[in-house]
Formats: structure tokens, C-alpha cells, sequence
């Protein structure tokens, strides 16, 4: 309960637009932890220096909740050239898009823009043998999202499309379950978004339980999951989990954010475990930077410490 209180009370500050301007101005330095930069080249340059410590991208361009279809279409595009420089560049491109930011929701010529663009962008990652993750919003976007999903996957391939459940959702247990016929490649998560209690879990050791039966249950289902936490309980339970079930290190991969606990990327890096982290870049910083702080009271910390320096 008090984590849902804190992350209340720090996402309703920063949805204030005085402090949004202050942040803005005065917090891209700090932001920089956990943003690979504005522009393309920063990010792609981030995922070759992890690569050079074992460690994978997954490479998001900023933006969510794109009001009009001309800046769906232009989002797209900016998209599809990260996919292509990635390639270019010698980088296998795995990347992570929000279909809000693409046109989900908004009707051209009696198809949702948000599909549209994802089988463009899809397209692309499977010509050059990448993978895209769409991204969970917050829940009034789930439904269609994962029947969005489950177009793609049949079109494309689960090898070439997945994408996220988050643990404090209610449904997500059903979620999952529904879609095991495709088995397919799942990110899981605890969830980020300021959601009603009536829909999303408000105590932690619920998240927590319901984050380590969504992993398990996937793992025996004989599925690909990406376990994105930092936690390293959790981390070390789905280790023993795994190892006590016969489920071998190239079914799962361990997904941690750019900038956080580094540390302990590398450590399980040099185990042996696929790693990859989630490297955001762009102009669009300030939501995922709020998300960020809102997550662990020693973020807000940091932020203050070096706001306070200048």
C-alpha cells in the first residue's frame, strides 16, 4: 500500500505542468541515467557499449498518445529508420513500440492506424530478421492490444513480434493463459501506470506474487519470457525455478532499464544468462523519466541531489 501511495502521489506531481517545465529545463542531464539521448545514433551507440559486456538492447523511441494521424504516420517512420540504422550498423534491430504512439484507436479508411503501422513496422524487423515488443499502456488499452498482438503474431510470427503483461493487473492471469496457443514471446512486468485499485493491484507482495506465478507459468508452458525486474529476489527465484524444472538458459532472458543496477546486468551476464536492457532515447523523455522516479523513493533522491548541484 505504501508504494501505491508513493507512486500515486509522485506521478500526480509530475503530471503538473509547472514541474514538468522545471524538469524539462533543468533535468536532461539527470535524465540522461536512463534516456540513451535524443537522437538515433545515441541510442544505437548505447547498445553496441552494452554489447561489448554481453548485454543486449532493446531499443524505444519515446512517445505515447500521438493525437492525429499525420504524427502517427511520422512516429512510424522515425520507427522504421531506427530499424533500419540499427541494421546498418551491424545491430540486430530489437525494439519496443507503444501503438498508442502509432495511431492505435484512430480509424483510416476503416482500419485502426495503430495496425496499420505495426505490420509496417513488423515488417521491416522480420526482413532484417529483428523483433519488435509492443509495449502495455495502461488498461483501458489492453484488449486492444493484445488483440492486435495476436494479428501480428499469425502474420509474422512469434520469433518476430511479442509482447508485455503486467503483474499488478487483476486479468493478467487470464490474459496469459489466452494466449499460450501461440506461444508466445511475453515480456513480463510489475506495471508502471497510476491505475485504480478496482483494476490493478495495490500491495506489493500481491504484485509480487502474482509476477512470479505469470514467469513460472509461462516457463512450464514451454514458452520464451523475458523477465524484466530488477528485484533481485525475484531474479533469483526464477533461477532456481528454472534450474529445479529442466528449463534450460536459452528459453528466458533477464530485461533490466537502462541505467538501473548495472552492476547486476554484468554480474548475470558473466553467469551465462541472456541480458538485455531497455534503452529508451528520444525528445519525448519526460513521462517514461516521471515512471522512472515514481518507481523507487532513491530515484527521487538523485534527481533532487543533482538538481540541487545545478
Amino acid at each position: 500500500m505504501i508504494d501505491q501511495i508513493y507512486r500515486k502521489a509522485v506521478l500526480t506531481v509530475s503530471g503538473q505542468k509547472f514541474v514538468e517545465d522545471l524538469v524539462r529545463k533543468q533535468g536532461w542531464g539527470l535524465a540522461q541515467r536512463f534516456v540513451a539521448g535524443e537522437e538515433v545514433d545515441g541510442a544505437i551507440a548505447a547498445v553496441k557499449e552494452l554489447q561489448t559486456e554481453g548485454i543486449l538492447g532493446n531499443l524505444d523511441l519515446l512517445g505515447e498518445f500521438v493525437a492525429s494521424p499525420d504524427k502517427a504516420n511520422e512516429f512510424a517512420d522515425k520507427v522504421l529508420h531506427l530499424l533500419d540504422a540499427a541494421h546498418a550498423a551491424g545491430v540486430m534491430p530489437y525494439a519496443s513500440v507503444k501503438l498508442s504512439a502509432v495511431g492505435q484507436g484512430q480509424t483510416v479508411d476503416g482500419q485502426d492506424l495503430g495496425l496499420i503501422n505495426a505490420r509496417r513496422i513488423v515488417g521491416k524487423a522480420k526482413e532484417y530478421g529483428g523483433f519488435i515488443c509492443l509495449d502495455m499502456e495502461d488498461h483501458p488499452r489492453v484488449d486492444q492490444t493484445l488483440e492486435q498482438f495476436r494479428i501480428l503474431a499469425q502474420e509474422f510470427g512469434t520469433q518476430h513480434v511479442g509482447t508485455v503483461l503486467q503483474s499488478y493487473l487483476y486479468r493478467t492471469e487470464e490474459d496469459r493463459n489466452s494466449l499460450d496457443d501461440l506461444h508466445p514471446n511475453l515480456r513480463i512486468v510489475k506495471g508502471a501506470y497510476l491505475e485504480p485499485e478496482s483494476v490493478a493491484m495495490p500491495d506489493k507482495a500481491d504484485v509480487d506474487a502474482s509476477y512470479r506465478k505469470l514467469v513460472y507459468a509461462h516457463m512450464k508452458a514451454g514458452n520464451y519470457v523475458n523477465v524484466a525486474t530488477h528485484d533481485e529476489n525475484i531474479i533469483e527465484d526464477v533461477k532456481h525455478f528454472a534450474l529445479a524444472h529442466g528449463i534450460e538458459k536459452d528459453a528466458y532472458e533477464f530485461q533490466m532499464l537502462y541505467g538501473v543496477r548495472r552492476d547486476l546486468q554484468r554480474e548475470l551476464a558473466a553467469a551465462g544468462y541472456r541480458v538485455r536492457a531497455y534503452i529508451p532515447y528520444g525528445r519525448d523523455w519526460y513521462p517514461y523519466f516521471s515512471r522512472r522516479i515514481a518507481e523507487r523513493p532513491a530515484n527521487v533522491m538523485f534527481i533532487l541531489k543533482g538538481m540541487l548541484k545545478g
